[in-house]
């Protein structure tokens, strides 16, 4: 995916979010998030956002050692939080559209770019608490497919082979393939205790996991179950592959 079409992303899964939290109410607890409820939430997305527009704004180089509470100040009161919210992506989304493409500023994904990373990684923090959400209710808007693929490769390719991921829980090496069936994509892990590799060719494996790139993308988020979704081989090797 462009740069330009994460950035147009991040404001559509924050406008979603935002007609979630209203529609729902800032009291709501949100199924998918244990111990918080629908302000919980808002909060910490839109601390998030200033957080990530401080560094593309200040092309920040080094980590930036605050928490949210130090870059957002004094918190909104219930009757001003959405519309702090909406403060926050409107002005991430400005941010990230006006910097350079050459922009410096510090990572911790691989990326083409810093731009690329932050805009990529803002998308898809946006659109994955924009399901936390609408957890509350019946209904989760569906993804675009591919924009659901990018999500499963920025998980699989990005967040889990760095050099100092989670330590896999396995008893041996392992093999995963996961195919979405919607864009013909494929990617193959490579899982040991010490690493995770993932590369798009391979052949077979110890477990195969197919489904549309949208339950794909919930499934490994952890935002749904595998119910429905093809897993064939070692069922146990789902969990090393979920976030």
């Amino acid at each position: 995916m462009k740069i330009t079409e994460h950035i147009d992303a991040i404001q559509h899964e924050g406008q979603l979010l935002s007609v979630a939290a209203i529609r729902t109410g800032l009291d709501a607890p949100i199924p998918t998030c244990a111990d918080w409820r629908m302000r919980d939430l808002v909060r910490h997305v839109g601390g998030v956002h200033r957080w990530a527009a401080g560094y593309v704004g200040n092309q920040r180089t080094e980590m930036w050692q605050v928490d949210l509470d130090d870059i957002v100040g004094t918190w909104p009161a219930d009757p001003d939080l959405i519309d702090w919210f909406r403060e926050g992506y409107t002005k991430l989304v400005h941010t990230l559209a006006s910097a350079p493409l050459d922009l410096d500023c510090f990572t911790f994904l691989t990326a083409t770019s810093p731009l690329a990373m932050w805009a990529r990684r803002q998308a898809h923090e946006t659109a994955m608490h924009r399901v936390d959400a609408e957890s509350p209710g019946s209904t989760i808007t569906e993804f675009h497919p591919p924009f659901a693929a990018d999500g499963v490769d920025e998980l699989l390719s990005c967040f889990m082979t760095r050099p100092h991921p989670r330590t896999p829980k396995i008893s041996r090496p392992s093999s995963v393939h996961v195919h979405a069936t919607d864009t013909g994509d494929n990617w193959y892990l490579k899982i040991s205790r010490e690493a995770v590799l993932t590369s798009r060719r391979g052949g077979p494996a110890d477990c195969t996991i197919t489904a549309a790139a949208g339950d794909l993308y919930l499934l490994l988020w952890n935002r749904r179950s595998d119910a429905g979704i093809s897993v064939e081989g070692d069922r146990d090797l789902l969990a090393p592959v979920s976030y």
